[in-house]
């Protein structure tokens, strides 16, 4: 039970530290409302659902260097490209969006999420780092920790997009919607910069 305790608040407490995807989720929810925020909610659910399977089942999926620089720099590239776009986009809410279009917008945010969430190389070294805590928990245990993990990362995520994107919230942070999406914008492009810069460094000849 301690050891529950003990995991269950260390992984709490590592998303509560502002990320790539909160920035993703809170840009989405406040220009296109949380209904349309909760395919990205879902969709970095199941990455970071997809890293917790792996590393508890003792698959790592970055154990090659190889394949981490390629993660990583798929990521940093994606991090820049999203970010870019965030800069470049004239944010704005429209609640009178048609369900179609609601559907189509929520389907492409779903990818989104799942792309965020997989090309976040931190994602799977944290949860790797976690399965080497658990070294010798029985499976049962393992698969409760992974079902536990993808429930609070699913839950906190919807609790983001349903926080920021209500009309209600919208209304009063209308005006800051274009500020705080640049703002995420940039983060995002430092962010991803500064991961392609770093694997460029470690590329360099010594």
């Amino acid at each position: 039970m301690e050891q529950f305790v003990a995991v269950a608040v260390v992984h709490f407490l590592a998303l509560l530290i502002p990320g790539v995807d909160f920035f993703l989720i809170a840009r989405t929810a406040m220009t296109s409302g949380w209904r349309n925020a909760t395919g990205i909610c879902v969709g970095i659910a199941t990455a970071n659902g997809t890293f917790i399977a792996a590393a508890f089942s003792g698959l790592s999926l970055i154990s090659h260097p190889t394949l981490l620089t390629v993660i990583q720099t798929a990521g940093g590239a994606f991090l820049v490209y999203i970010g870019v776009a965030f800069i470049r986009s004239n944010a704005h809410f429209d609640p009178d969006d048609s369900p179609d279009v609601e559907q189509a917008t929520w389907a492409k945010n779903l990818g989104l999420g799942i792309a965020s969430g997989l090309l976040n190389p931190k994602n799977a070294l944290f949860y790797l780092s976690l399965a080497t805590v658990l070294t010798g928990a029985p499976p049962l245990t393992l698969i409760a920790y992974g079902v536990w993990m993808f429930a609070v990362v699913l839950a906190w995520d919807l609790f983001i997009a349903i926080a920021l994107g209500t009309k209600r919230t919208l209304t009063r942070i209308n005006s800051l919607v274009p500020w705080l999406t640049k703002t995420a914008g940039v983060f995002l492009v430092l962010f991803g910069t500064g991961m392609i810069a770093t694997i460029a460094w470690q590329l360099l000849p010594r």
